[in-house]
């Protein structure tokens, strides 16, 4: 079969044809490209959700240092965090903030802060449609008291 071949090519001209090798290679390339596309896009959204989530933390921690006492601490960082996330249109699935509120409780004149962890669940499905499951994604800032005001 291989001989039938070889001679038919030699009355044709003596070379193989690349006719169709470029359609192939396009064919193999191009979902390869689109794969690594899509993974470029689904890391540059997480990059943006993990952004959001630490000005959301930035935010919750500057309020709950303001605050006067423990429980209006612990109500502004919620109030802070929640609204900084609507704000920056990030869509989490559950959400979740935790403060520390230990600093209220050092004496007046000693260095003091208080903490805030934002956790976000972030569905892959808004990273990248199609991608099943969620990540969570955590920021904790501290923001320092005031070391001389009145606890």
């Amino acid at each position: 079969m291989s001989a039938l071949l070889a001679r038919a090519r030699r009355r044709l001209g003596g070379r193989a044809s690349d006719e169709g090798s470029t359609v192939l290679e396009v064919v193999i390339l191009a979902p390869a490209l689109a794969l690594f596309l899509g993974l470029i896009v689904a890391g540059g959204r997480l990059a943006v959700a993990h952004q959001s989530v630490e000005a959301a933390g930035a935010q919750a921690a500057r309020a709950a240092s303001i605050a006067r006492t423990q429980d209006e601490s612990l109500a502004a960082a919620r109030s802070a965090a929640t609204s900084a996330l609507d704000d920056q249109g990030l869509n989490c699935v559950t959400s979740d903030v935790s403060v520390d509120v230990a600093g209220f409780a050092t004496p007046v004149g000693t260095p003091a802060s208080v903490g805030v962890t934002v956790t976000c669940e972030v569905s892959l499905a808004d990273t990248l449609p199609g991608l099943p499951g969620t990540i969570a994604v955590s920021s904790t800032v501290r923001s320092a008291l005031d070391t001389y005001r009145e606890r």
